[in-house]
């Protein structure tokens, strides 16, 4: 299993950045490239039923060794990285036997990975750790599940004696921007339920998400010579001010944690004439999700009447829901994971995703698909790093689904 570090290793070599002004699919070419390297591995392990489809999406079928009738269990990753920090060029540092203290990433620049700044690098002391090397980010996020998917299968291809039903491999692009979920064929995977390996540090087991939705606010303004302004202008940019400020600020990503939702303001751009702003919605709670939308329209309501006309509009879009919605008729497959962690010796961590995955899309489409840990911490940046045994663990809790499926 120790061999998910190298795999690990090679993948960071593939640019598989996506890109959310792209409109097409995928969203970078380059994502191919490693489709392509997977596609090949794949074959040598023997798996069947390999497709990889013009849309950049992976399949494969490890088949059944056992005379068993099993349900069949997917294991999902995917392969584009985040478009917040650079990926060209990743340069992986190994640090053996990790002291506690600070890591210097970058000399030249002074980038240090402190356990002042990231307090859970201490729980690593003693263990090898990955990290990047100030400059770009490092692609744990999810080129670690995909060389833990890997190495369980490489572990079964060499383990004959391990007795398993189907297990179905998807490996998809774009997730990073949301359209993860967009082409992918839940018919031809044809998985009874799955795992994304797209968690965070070593236990995760995450079976809830955000609702989600997309907010753009226009503000239509009125520009007049300032020094004839008085009761004729009106200034977009201090009515988006406005509209800003009547969203609680309580509900901001900078003062939430745990179940809370937030208002999250990602863009704004704006003249007297015209303001556009650009947000988006989370909570965990349906109904509260909903009471958020309304209030927006509230606001929009309250503050066209206090200016006598038509002056905001505001489009509200969901994006995805809860998967909690899904998974909780078939929990079963949340004590599978959880089994397979404590069989590892690992205590399951179960905690909300204060985010979504493809998991939540592919739940509503009809895939329950729970989301397991990578083992990597301070995804999408230049101080992410992931332990080569929080991998290992990965692996083993994969095989050990596996496992406990056909032993169930």
């Amino acid at each position: 299993m120790k061999s998910v570090k190298y795999k690990f290793l090679k993948y960071l070599n593939f640019d598989t950045q996506s890109n959310p002004e792209s409109d097409t699919n995928p969203s970078t070419v380059k994502q191919f490239e490693l489709a392509k390297e997977l596609e090949r591995e794949l074959e040598n392990l023997g798996l069947k039923n390999i497709k990889l489809t013009d849309k950049c999406y992976l399949y494969a079928t490890l088949p059944s060794n056992s005379d068993k009738k099993l349900p069949t269990v997917g294991f999902i990753a995917h392969m584009d990285t985040a478009p917040d920090t650079t990926a060209v060029n990743v340069k992986p540092q190994i640090i053996e036997n990790y002291d506690g203290k600070d890591i210097i990433l970058n000399k030249q620049e002074n980038i240090i990975l402190s356990p002042k700044d990231f307090p859970e690098l201490k729980k690593y002391t003693g263990q090898s750790l990955i990290t990047t090397d100030g400059t770009t980010l490092l692609g744990a996020d999810d080129k670690a599940g995909i060389a833990e998917i890997m190495t369980a299968l490489e572990h079964l291809a060499k383990h004959p004696e391990i007795k398993h039903g189907t297990v179905k491999i998807a490996f998809t692009p774009d997730e990073e921007i949301g359209r993860g979920a967009d082409f992918f064929d839940i018919n031809f995977f044809n998985a009874d339920f799955a795992y994304t390996v797209d968690g965070g540090e070593i236990g995760e087991l995450e079976f809830e998400n955000f609702n989600a939705a997309s907010l753009n606010v226009t503000i239509k303004g009125r520009n007049v010579h300032p020094g004839t302004a008085k009761n004729q202008m009106i200034n977009s940019i201090n009515v988006a001010h406005e509209f800003h400020s009547m969203l609680p600020n309580i509900k901001r990503p900078e003062h939430t944690t745990g179940y809370e939702g937030f208002y999250h303001l990602m863009k704004t751009e704006g003249t007297v004439d015209n303001t556009k702003m650009s947000y988006i919605i989370r909570d965990h709670d349906r109904q509260k999700f909903e009471d958020m939308k309304k209030h927006v329209a509230a606001v929009v309501d309250l503050l066209n009447k206090s200016h006598n006309r038509e002056i905001i509009s505001a489009e509200i879009k969901d994006t995805y829901y809860n998967m909690r919605e899904k998974i909780e008729p078939v929990m079963h497959i949340v004590e599978i994971a959880k089994q397979a962690m404590t069989d590892a010796e690992i205590k399951p961590v179960i905690k909300p995703i204060r985010g979504g995955t493809d998991g939540s899309r592919l739940s509503y489409m009809g895939l329950p698909c729970p989301n397991i840990f990578t083992g990597g911490h301070n995804f999408h940046g230049i101080y992410e790093y992931i332990p080569v045994n929080s991998m290992i663990k990965a692996v083993e809790v994969i095989v050990n689904i596996i496992k406990n499926i056909h032993n169930k």
